[in-house]
């Protein structure tokens, strides 16, 4: 099901970082620790009263060189296409200034739920203060105080009362859902126009429930697929291929709705950090992933040319070390016949159960092979195994103390398991827990 989405919108200096910190709190600092991802804190994950939601700081938004006010203008821009609902800080502090009714007047041509938070009102005196916001005409100024985080919880209570309702997002179970993410520019809409002009039995084009996606059903060799397709959505050309951020919050609303994420590269340009960013993302979400080089046709595409570049790819992408590579061009359809098998492969995988047997036998063979470490006078006792879940693989190792498993050992049985099930093109998720 889609995450809705929030941005928090306003002109320079007046808190907005601090409130989006605040309001992730410390679920940036908890997310699982990737090797080779460079953290991007424009976006994060936020839960309130169990409504889980994506949060997007608009002034980590940065547009070239352009003047603040054409910046501030490109920002509030991509919030209000992006967002569900838009958060609208002011500083309580100064009073409404030009460049707040600048702001406004913006938001007002959204017609998206603004919910205005007056920051600053660090004191119960300055409160009475928040009345002349009232003519900004958003209703209801919430006062707040982001350094201290007062006030947030009746800001957050209005927020989510506008969040839309996720209604008809039911998947069918026996179709594979996918999409393409990727820097802007690496051929996201060739592939999916060469994908559809390949398997040409297409069902129909629904409108998705990711506002202004589509989703495209096709069929192949029996199976059905349906490609979240936000990779042709251009809005309004250079601000937002100006910033490569922008090109992440696209790929969080395909993410969300694909049980196979195909993670686009170009050949010509090489690995950039972007490309990791992305990648990071769909990989800590637990969804399947293929890696794609596109335009294989620009360089010299022999065997040794896609083992060097194989390599190069693992060295960036070591904690996709599970995702299998394909090669490709889709403006001239080589090497196009062997994508969707492999995301066939990737599905099949990310929703495979083991029986706990099986998955027992394995475990003990890999206990006998290399037994468990010592820890301060203590030894790590794994008891039994089981998988509680798929999409991502998921399993429980019951032992005599968690926090003797050290992540080495747990590493070691993580490969143990891939060597005896596959698991090709899914991440698969290990936790610790002391029997009851």
């Amino acid at each position: 099901m889609r995450k809705s989405v929030v941005a928090i919108v306003g002109r320079p200096n007046v808190g907005k970082s601090t409130i989006f910190n605040r309001l992730v709190g410390e679920r940036i600092s908890i997310v699982e620790d990737i090797p080779g991802v460079t953290r991007d804190r424009i976006y994060s994950e936020a839960e309130w009263l169990n409504q889980e939601f994506n949060l997007i700081d608009t002034g980590g938004i940065e547009i070239g060189d352009e003047p603040l006010l054409i910046q501030m203008r490109q920002q509030a821009e991509i919030a209000i296409d992006e967002a569900d609902v838009i958060i609208f800080i002011v500083n309580g502090k100064e009073g409404i200034t030009a460049a707040d009714e600048e702001v406004a007047k913006l938001l007002f041509k959204s017609n998206k739920p603004v919910v205005l938070g007056v920051n600053k009102m660090d004191n119960p005196e300055m409160r009475a203060m928040v009345y002349e916001y009232y003519s900004l005409g958003f209703g209801e100024p919430y006062p707040i105080s982001g350094a201290h985080g007062l006030g947030l919880g009746d800001l957050l209570d209005e927020v989510v009362s506008h969040f839309p309702k996720m209604e008809g997002e039911e998947k069918d179970e026996d179709t594979i859902y996918f999409s393409l993410i990727g820097r802007p520019n690496v051929g996201k809409s060739s592939l999916v126009n060469a994908i559809l002009n390949e398997n040409r039995v297409i069902v129909s084009d629904i409108e998705g429930t990711t506002r202004d996606a589509v989703d495209t059903h096709l069929q192949r060799d029996g199976q059905n697929y349906v490609i979240t397709d936000t990779a042709g959505m251009r809005k309004r050309g250079k601000v937002y291929e100006s910033t490569e951020k922008y090109s992440v919050l696209r790929a969080l609303k395909a993410i969300d709705r694909s049980d196979v994420v195909l993670v686009l590269i170009d050949a010509e340009t090489g690995i950039r950090e972007q490309d990791k960013k992305i990648a990071g993302y769909a990989h800590e979400a637990g969804r399947a992933i293929v890696i794609v080089v596109n335009k294989w046709d620009t360089i010299e595409s022999n065997e040794k040319a896609m083992k060097e570049f194989e390599k190069k790819i693992r060295a960036h992408f070591q904690f996709l070390d599970y995702a299998p590579i394909v090669f490709l061009s889709a403006k001239t359809k080589k090497r196009l016949h062997t994508l969707m098998p492999m995301i066939q492969l990737a599905s099949e995988n990310h929703s495979k159960r083991i029986p706990t047997n099986v998955l027992n036998d394995v475990i003990m063979d890999a206990l006998a092979m290399n037994p468990t470490p010592t820890v301060k006078g203590k030894r790590l006792k794994v008891l039994y195994a089981t998988q509680v879940a798929v999409k991502p693989p998921s399993f429980v190792i019951f032992v005599n103390d968690p926090e003797l498993m050290h992540f080495s050992y747990q590493r070691f049985l993580e490969n143990k398991i891939r060597d005896a099930f596959g698991f090709e093109g899914t991440p698969i998720k290990i936790f610790a827990r002391r029997r009851g």
